[in-house]
Formats: structure tokens, sequence, C-alpha cells
């Protein structure tokens, strides 16, 4: 491990130790129970919105779009809706596409250097698909959740749950999205470790986002198979947060508090984080512009007016140093 991973695995540890230990006390339990829950919510929603709303002030002065086919032109050359679009639908089709399954990543590649010496294009299918198994699986898991924050449970979280839970090995049942999210972090970690050119340029932020939900899904995959909490009080715990009647009940167990702690950590982070790019997606230029520079002019609206040096005023001002220089000159 370098530095940054070192650094950023064991400040992740101390948190969840940190919250482990200390709610041995009543008063800590009140801390990491509902104190630090309600400031990790007021926190996610002020970034969030500090965030959206600075990039939303942000400048846009030119169409710039990335394309990735024939632009839209003469009738008879056909052109790439979806990966050039050049009228609104067009471009909430590629939206969806980029938003539900990473069309980008899909294509994405890497170079290189083989025997030869030879430059190689190589197709990073397994990362795709490790980006799509854990934003998926991460949907899962969070959406199973909203079961202790809603009472009586709607039919459709049932659902999920059954088809999350089909596969019945013995009890408690094994939730599919935890293992696959459990996987696919381990894979996106391994490929900042053991891949040169990623792991030169990885840092702790990069790092410390992925050991937070790390410990969140270790912990949450411990309370459900290995050390078993009262879930009742956990529910009665998370309800009295959503109804602004917060109370702490005994018997929840400490590991329940270390992963509340993570996961409320990971939450007022991710505004200030690299995982923003989950609301930066929508306000992207890139990517929520249609290329149509070919049939309408787009004209700078922060253009200021400026003072024009025309060519017969520079010429006036350095006629005779063009002269000596031996530059042609249009009056002399």
């Amino acid at each position: 491990m370098n530095a940054p991973c070192l650094s950023s695995f064991i400040a992740v540890l101390s948190l969840f130790f940190l919250a482990y230990l200390g709610v041995q006390s009543a008063v800590l339990k009140v801390l990491f129970g509902i104190v630090i829950p309600y400031l990790a919510v007021v926190t996610f929603i002020a970034g969030l919105i500090y965030r959206i709303m600075y990039w939303a002030a942000s400048p846009v002065p030119f169409r710039v779009p990335v394309t990735g086919g024939q632009q839209k032109s003469l009738p008879w050359i056909p052109s790439a809706r979806i990966d050039n679009p050049s009228t609104p639908t067009g471009v909430v089709v590629r939206m969806l596409f980029e938003i539900l399954f990473f069309r980008s990543l899909l294509k994405n590649t890497r170079c290189e250097i083989q025997a030869g010496p030879k430059l190689v294009y190589i197709w990073e299918k397994w990362l795709w698909l490790a980006a799509l198994a854990f934003h998926w699986s991460l949907f899962m898991v969070l959406a199973r959740h909203f079961r202790f924050f809603i009472d009586p449970i709607p039919p459709c979280l049932k659902v999920l749950e059954k088809i999350d839970g089909f596969l019945q090995v013995g009890l408690p049942g094994v939730y599919l999205s935890g293992i696959v999210l459990l996987a696919a972090l381990f894979y996106l970690f391994s490929r900042r470790i053991f891949i040169a050119q990623v792991h030169y340029i990885s840092l702790a932020s990069d790092y410390f986002p992925l050991f937070l939900l790390l410990g969140v899904a270790i912990s949450g995959i411990l309370m459900r198979y290995y050390t078993p909490i009262d879930l009742v009080g956990a529910k009665a715990l998370a309800m009295g947060l959503v109804t602004f009647h917060p109370k702490i009940f005994q018997g929840v167990g400490n590991i329940f508090y270390g992963h509340l702690f993570l996961a409320c950590v990971l939450l007022a982070y991710f505004p200030f984080s690299k995982l923003m790019h989950m609301g930066g997606v929508f306000l992207s230029p890139t990517r929520n512009l249609p290329n149509n520079t070919r049939r309408v002019r787009h004209i700078n609206p922060w253009n200021f007016p400026v003072k024009v040096h025309t060519y017969e005023e520079y010429e006036d001002a350095f006629r005779e140093k063009m002269i000596a220089a031996g530059l042609p000159v249009e009056k002399r």
C-alpha cells in the first residue's frame, strides 16, 4: 500500500472503532445515534444544493458536447442520433443511456505498449461491468433500507426484497445485492493497487470513499449474517429520526453504531468529493447539449465590448519597424 491508501484505510478504521467503542457511554450513544445523523443529512443537503447551484451558474458560452459519431449535416449523410444528437430528444436518450448503462464507459479503452514495441488499445469491459454492478447493487441496497424508515412497508419494497433474495440459502436469506456490491468494490479497489498507471494517479481522495463504502458494506454484512442486532430497535431508532422524535433503544449493538457512523460520514462527505458525479452528470455541458453548431449560430452572451485594433492602426504604429525588418506594408 502507498501512503494515500494506507492513511485512508487507517482513517476509516479509526472512524469505525471511534463509534464502536464510544457508544459504551449513554451520552455518546445520543451523539452517534441522533446528533451525527441529523448533522450528516443537513450537511449533505446543503452541500448538494451548493454544488448544484455553483455548477448551474457556471457560464457555457458555446456548444461543447462530446461527440462519438457523425454530426447531422446534409440529408443524405446518416448521422449518429444517440452518440451525436442534434435535438433535445436525442440528448435525453443519450443521457438515459449514460445514467442507466454508462454508455461512454462501455466504449472506454486503455492503451498499453506491448512487445515489438507496439501500442495497442484494450477494451475496458471489466471496468464497465464492475461500475455497472456497483451502482445498481448500491441502488438495490439503498432501496431495501427504506423499509427501516417507512411504516407500513410499501408492497413495491417487499417485491424488490424478494427479487434481491430469490436465492434463499438458509436463514437469514442471502441478498445478492450485498454480495455483488462487495465484489465490485474489491475489484475497483484492486485496480488502484495492481494497475500501475491507475495506482500512480490515485490520491487519498480516491481511496477514502472506497474504504468508506467497503466499511459500510462489510459492517452491514456482519450485522446480517454473523453478529445479528435487534432489528426492531434499529427500525424504532430510524423511525424516530424520520419523525423527529428520536430515542435511543438498548440492545441495538455497537456494530450498528459503527455502521451508522460510517454511513453518516459518507453522506456528509459526498457533496464535497468525487462521488458528486452523480449530480454533476446532469449539468455536464459535454453531455446535456445538442450538437447543432452547423444549423444554429451560437453567440457568446458573455462577450463584452472591446476596442478593436485594426490592421491599419497596427501598421501606422509599427510602419517604420516593419520596413526596417523587410516586412511588406500597404503604405510607405
